[in-house]
């Protein structure tokens, strides 16, 4: 096997570990959430990855340096990715204690196509026609997906269009994380920024959180609680090496697979084990909603990438 193909492996697999690992991150949360407030689990999540992460850098001899943000532009920066990262982690893990993982997921679509508007707002970015298409096409995959309760959450105020609330403004302030992020990768490596945001989010969330609430866990839910964090510290070190290895496109293309991992460990584990995790349940129009969701996502992350492979092969065809 050739460098490149070799290269190309190694990224194709460590976007699957990442896409799989953001899929069932939150069935796992769903089993700790009955007995831990959002804000504690969140804070622990943040924690074990500020750890975590902040032991691997000083063992390269990567840590940040803090002289970088004598500059208040850089702090601001600083300070409203982790803002919006903490209240991305709060709002996804409230809207989950009344959707399911996989509805969670479905809505958590909605932050690249965000991310995409501030780009081009806020970061001058020309926007492509496929992400416009891409965009057309997860919309309507929301509205297909959640079609047998679209009356109730436009007309009523009940826990599910609450959890649609929540996993909507999810979505919305992880953008302005996405969009501060990407300014500050300028002058920062990603782990390192990652971990100034795990510190500082552990901090903003601190005064939210209840720590004792560990103590009312049993075994299976502390062993969940665990793996919620180091999810967090795996997930996004897998995502960095991918990413070296492999084209940004198609690793957010395959990252957008997401939702559909959820999808299938959820019925899978309501299969093995029914007491203790509940299948999705979907008609014909929310299963295919879920997949145009993916689709389109995919397609306003590489779609640009299929029509100039194509267009590089109808110029390089020879002349009648």
């Amino acid at each position: 096997m050739s460098q490149v193909k070799q290269s190309m492996a190694l990224g194709i697999t460590f976007a699957l570990i990442t896409a799989v690992l953001w899929g069932v991150v939150p069935i796992a949360m769903k089993q700790v959430l009955p007995v831990m407030t959002p804000y504690t689990l969140v804070w622990y999540r943040f924690l074990i990855s500020a750890v975590g992460l902040g032991l691997i850098l000083m063992m390269q001899r990567k840590l940040p340096r803090l002289g970088l943000f004598r500059r208040p532009r850089w702090l601001i920066l600083l300070l409203i990715a982790a803002v919006g990262l903490a209240a991305n982690f709060v709002f996804f893990s409230s809207a989950l204690q009344y959707l399911s993982p996989t509805a969670s997921q479905v809505i958590g679509q909605l932050s690249p196509v965000g991310m995409l508007f501030a780009s081009v707002l806020i970061l001058k970015e020309n926007m492509r026609v496929t992400q416009i298409i891409g965009a057309v096409m997860l919309i309507v995959g929301l509205i297909l997906f959640f079609n047998t309760n679209l009356i109730e959450i436009f007309t009523r105020l009940t826990d599910y269009t609450r959890g649609v609330l929540l996993g909507v403004c999810a979505s919305l302030v992880w953008v302005s994380y996405g969009v501060a992020q990407k300014v500050l990768q300028r002058r920062l490596s990603a782990s390192q920024i990652l971990f100034l945001l795990y510190v500082l989010s552990t901090i903003f969330v601190t005064p939210l959180a209840d720590p004792s609430e560990v103590y009312q866990l049993n075994s299976w839910q502390l062993a969940c609680l665990a793996f919620c964090g180091l999810n967090t510290l795996v997930a996004y070190g897998a995502l960095g090496e991918a990413m070296a290895r492999w084209q940004v496109a198609q690793v957010s293309a395959l990252i957008t697979l997401t939702p559909l991992f959820t999808l299938l460990f959820s019925d899978l584990l309501a299969l093995m084990w029914p007491d203790m995790f509940s299948s999705t349940v979907l008609n014909i129009l929310g299963y295919s909603g879920a997949f145009i969701v993916v689709m389109g996502a995919m397609f306003s992350a590489a779609g640009h990438r299929l029509f100039l492979r194509r267009s590089e092969k109808n110029t390089s065809l020879p002349l009648k």
